[in-house]
């Protein structure tokens, strides 16, 4: 059964940030057309995939824009045009920790009345290592089992869109959490809160799911 753990930043975004910041540090200016990919390449020390890929990424991001047969150009960059996982990579975490329980809310109802067998799977999975790991005291591990007991329950959701959403301010809180948390005992104490919210879940009990999930909120 495939997991859904939180993954590193991959070659091309980190690729894809490097070209960000010269765009919006000036180094690069509209119009300006992108250096081509062998020069890239030996620039980042990159494959030319890597550079497609990361291209791709600030193109569909609104960052640059690319003329078939002409080259790839740098676009007009305005807030308008920045994604939303840029957009939080600026933000306090604190900030994006409320908008996160604001959305957790809706997707523990949503998650009770659309979850498939195989969803539980995954939620009572990533419930297991939460317990298992906040036992053990092993903080980091924990954290990441939390999130993605989460996250899983927010796909299960049937809301593409809110799913996103809810694993993007998600993933860019774990070290901030390490940063708060300084022991394993506050997920210890919601351990059995988080096991009544799973069950909930899987009884299709919307209104319970949505109690449990106020709860673990509140503390």
């Amino acid at each position: 059964m495939m997991t859904t753990p939180i993954h590193k930043r991959s070659l091309a975004e980190e690729v894809a940030n490097q070209i960000n910041t010269y765009i919006q540090s000036g180094h690069y200016v509209v119009n300006q057309k992108l250096p081509t990919e062998p020069e890239l390449m030996k620039q980042f020390g990159v494959g030319r995939s890597t550079i497609r890929e990361a291209v791709r990424m600030l193109a569909n991001s609104g960052f640059l824009r690319v003329q078939q047969g002409v080259g790839t150009f740098i676009e007009e960059y305005s807030s308008g045009n920045e994604s939303l996982n840029q957009r939080l990579k600026r933000a306090q975490a604190k900030d994006i920790d409320e908008v996160r329980q604001m959305l957790e809310i809706k997707i523990a109802q949503k998650a009770a009345e659309n979850r498939n067998v195989q969803q539980l799977f995954q939620i009572e999975m990533f419930l297991n290592q939460r317990i298992q790991t906040s036992r053990a005291g092993l903080l980091e591990e924990c954290i990441t089992a939390d999130i993605n007991f989460h996250v899983s329950i927010a796909k299960a959701s049937g809301n593409e869109i809110l799913a996103d959403m809810y694993e993007a301010f998600s993933t860019h809180l774990k070290s901030w959490f390490l940063q708060v948390h300084p022991d394993t005992k506050a997920f210890i104490l919601t351990n059995d809160l988080h096991a009544s919210l799973f069950e909930s879940i899987k009884e299709r009990k919307a209104d319970k799911a949505l109690h449990y999930a106020t709860l673990i909120l509140r503390h």
